[in-house]
């Protein structure tokens, strides 16, 4: 890990507080993901499962996580199993955590090595009567790949059919909703470290740069201030291509008069920023594109001020499309006579601005949620409103990150340049 790691107080207490909801006589269990093959003997990065991050902070591939709070014996209570390590795989694979390191992350006193898991399990489970498992229960999940987990769900329930299993999601999902203060630190240290890439684009971006040479100058910055690289595949979509939402081909050459939709943002710590930006090719907005750009802001403002405590997102989403309705009217896309005789089960504010207006955040950029349950303070949401105008080849997007608290929200990204004013001045003054 090239990040710092964060306190083991913190995943002491989110085990406290899982335990809390668990039933009496409950072992749960949560493998690390795979490293997902490519082709030959390619691989994937590995990315360690997020509830198993979240419960330990052990970020390593073979790792296995058993809390069983009603243990007979109290060292039993919490085990976390790495791989052991060797002199060939040292050599070829560089360092794995050795139990001192798992410990001091973790804060969990008993590590051992994962060829003894199958020996200890047995031990315990019959003297247990539930066992919690995870899925990536995820409302927006469409994988059709089988994760460990789902292989590991399989192979207990084939080894030991008659105990009680159960669904860990449902908690860890509802928990993780809520940050802590050491995760807020680690997404603002997200954020901070995207705000500095920010700054360099802007001073970067001119007529005839590429998409991808843009997506380049990111990446620099990213690593150089030690993130874990793209919280997400990076959108940098010049011209019509802002009107794509998932463009992420970044293969275009930025022309000038254009804007460019900036949705990017770092990772630090396994934590996530999520920023979008739209700027000017050449440094100064166009009239359309600056009455455009106005319009998303005052979305953005309105937006961010509605969310709040006790708001359910079903309502927060169907209120911003009123106020973003009137803006699309100011606009002149269509008119309130138009408003009056459209089909409302095909609103013509879906032909400009057709998705979600906020999403949590956290150790998954579209983290884990319910979205019948209403907001509460400690929760991080983005706010991303936009105005896609598809016969006029312009986008306009911006978004922020924000925490919210008893009295509203607090921007995380309050210090990323976002006013017309200092994106020109500051694209000008290179």
């Amino acid at each position: 890990m090239r990040y710092e790691a964060l306190p083991a107080q913190l995943y002491i207490n989110n085990r406290r507080k899982l335990v809390q909801q668990l039933a009496p006589k409950s072992i749960v269990l949560i493998c690390s993901n795979d490293i997902m093959p490519t082709n030959a003997d390619g691989s994937m990065g590995f990315k360690q499962n997020s509830d198993l991050l979240y419960l330990s902070g052990l970020d390593q591939e073979e790792t296995i996580l058993l809390l069983y709070p009603d243990a007979p014996e109290e060292h039993l209570k919490e085990i976390a199993f790495v791989r052991e390590t060797s002199e060939l795989i040292s050599i070829w694979e560089g360092h794995k955590f050795s139990k001192e390191e798992a410990q001091g992350i973790s804060g969990i006193k008993n590590i051992q090595w994962k060829q003894q898991f199958e020996a200890i399990l047995q031990t315990l489970i019959y003297t247990a009567e539930n066992i919690y498992l995870v899925d990536n229960e995820h409302i927006r999940n469409s994988s059709t790949v089988e994760t460990h987990n789902a292989r590991f769900t399989k192979s207990l329930q084939d080894k030991y059919p008659t105990h009680n299993y159960k669904r860990l999601a449902p908690i860890t999902n509802i928990l993780r909703m809520k940050k802590e203060q050491d995760e807020i630190l680690a997404m603002q240290k997200a954020i901070d470290i995207t705000e500095s890439a920010f700054r360099r684009v802007l001073k970067f971006t001119k007529p005839g740069v590429t998409e991808y040479e843009i997506e380049a100058e990111f990446i620099h910055e990213f690593i150089r201030l030690k993130g874990d690289g793209f919280a997400y595949t990076p959108i940098i979509a010049s011209g019509a291509n802002a009107c794509i939402l998932h463009y992420i081909e970044n293969k275009e050459v930025c022309q000038d008069g254009d804007v460019i939709l900036l949705d990017v943002g770092a990772a630090y710590g396994n934590y996530n920023a999520d920023m979008t930006r739209t700027i000017p090719v050449n440094g100064k907005f166009s009239p359309r594109q600056k009455q455009v750009y106005l319009a998303v802001h005052d979305v953005l403002n309105f937006a961010s001020q509605l969310m709040r405590p006790s708001i359910y997102w079903v309502d927060y989403q169907k209120e911003v499309e009123r106020y973003m309705e009137g803006k699309l009217i100011d606009l002149g896309l269509f008119s309130r006579t138009d408003v009056e005789k459209q089909d409302k089960n095909a609103p013509l504010f879906k032909k400009y601005f057709m998705h979600g207006v906020a999403h949590h955040l956290g150790l998954d950029v579209h983290d884990v949620w319910d979205k019948y349950k209403p907001f509460e303070a400690g929760m991080v949401l983005t706010c991303e409103p936009g105005i896609y105008i598809r016969e006029e080849g312009l986008g306009i997007r911006l978004e922020n990150n924000l925490l919210i608290t008893e009295n509203g929200t607090d921007n995380l990204m309050k210090h990323i340049p976002i006013e017309w004013e200092e994106i020109e001045s500051i694209m000008q003054s290179k």
